[in-house]
């Protein structure tokens, strides 16, 4: 999904629906689905969730994807990722209590391979209609394309539901997010909402780990649990512009994967210690542009599972850092939430990204609507 797509096109929703949210994050771990119950404002309930993951060769043939734009060559990575998605559609609903309502609307992230707003581009790949005709259901897709051609960054995009979802919290509070690139949402006491991306998350240090290890992610962060940070280097990668630059600003996955380069004589540990410091401690940088300090910082994504990561955040940060389980949420399902959402936002026609979140000149609707094809409406979906 780019942003050279045919103009979005809307119809009005009913209140409360129940949507179905579909995130393949940058961690290339899988595929996240959870249903919601919203009218796109306010979240009345939260239903059941699952992930299905990636198998190695899945994720090796998707990793190849990354950095360039899809081409006709990728079809076949595209078909098979839609099909994934549906099948995760099916098994959720598989999940879901008899009596409970069916789903009314799909939010389909889809996988971003390349993120370069400046150049007014944002590709997820995916498609809308071959997963709606798959799953019998419409779907709402291609989330960021319009704030990216209005002028937006195109990203965080899960802001607005981590408002709603933090309604009665105290605040100011800061929501971040650490999955393959890190971003936060601050929320003010008057309801500003901020987001921005923060810096390199999870990806480098998978990466590097999945290189020396021949594991997926360093769990726990044992690995750079043992290991020495090099400072010098830490010291040189945190002069980057980006970091001190005023939000709006994000990233792609691949934005800092030149900096592997730096590690590489270092021991497995050091290097996996140096990568989690950096992350850690770019969050702090970003603490500088906020409004005012967070009281509590709420971690949701993998990183959250880190410990070596979240004692580091909350060293650097000078304040109260846990997971979002703290606040009775669920970490897993939360970006697949927040599509849900904004895919309900989207048939409403209600802003899914603001000026304080993107940079977007104006709040922004945007999303395309794909409605299932009779022809396909009794076509059996994937297992």
């Amino acid at each position: 999904m780019g942003t050279t797509h045919t103009p979005i096109r809307l119809r009005p929703a009913r209140r409360p629906l129940t949507a179905l949210g579909l995130m393949s994050g940058t961690s290339l771990d899988g595929v996240d689905a959870a249903v919601l119950v919203t009218d796109g404002e306010t979240i009345s309930a939260r239903g059941p969730a699952l992930t299905v993951p990636y198998d190695p060769a899945f994720r090796a043939r998707l990793r190849g994807l990354l950095g360039h734009r899809p081409t006709p060559a990728d079809a076949d990575v595209i078909g098979d990722l839609t099909a994934l998605h549906a099948a995760a559609v099916n098994a959720l609903r598989d999940a879901m209590s008899p009596g409970s309502s069916d789903i009314d609307v799909v939010g389909f992230h889809g996988h971003t391979v390349l993120h370069r707003p400046h150049d007014g581009e944002t590709w997820q790949i995916g498609d809308g209609q071959v997963l709606a005709d798959m799953v019998g259901l419409p779907v709402v897709y291609d989330f960021r394309s319009a704030d990216v051609a209005a002028g937006g960054q195109g990203a965080p995009f899960a802001s607005l539901y981590h408002a709603a979802m933090a309604k009665d919290l105290a605040k100011p509070l800061a929501v971040l997010n650490v999955g393959g690139v890190a971003n936060v949402t601050w929320l003010g006491a008057d309801g500003t909402v901020i987001a921005f991306d923060t810096g390199p998350g999870n990806a480098l240090i998978d990466d590097w780990v999945q290189r020396h290890t021949g594991q997926l992610l360093d769990v726990d962060g044992a690995l750079a649990r043992g290991g020495r940070i090099d400072e010098g280097l830490l010291t040189e990668w945190l002069a980057e512009p980006f970091f001190h630059a005023p939000p709006p600003k994000s990233l792609d996955r691949e934005s800092f994967a030149y900096r592997m380069a730096g590690v590489a004589g270092l021991s497995p540990a050091d290097g996996a210690a140096t990568l989690t410091a950096f992350t850690a401690r770019t969050v702090a940088l970003a603490r500088h542009q906020m409004p005012a300090k967070p009281t509590r910082w709420l971690v949701c994504g993998g990183g959250r599972r880190n410990g070596t990561l979240m004692a580091m955040l909350a060293t650097a940060l000078e304040a109260p850092v846990g997971p979002v389980e703290t606040a009775g949420w669920d970490g897993d399902s939360l970006e697949a939430e927040a599509f849900a959402f904004l895919a309900v936002r989207s048939l409403s026609g209600l802003p899914l990204s603001l000026p304080t979140t993107t940079g977007v000149p104006a709040p922004q609707s945007g999303g395309r609507l794909a409605e299932p094809q009779a022809a396909w409406a009794s076509k059996a979906v994937p297992k």
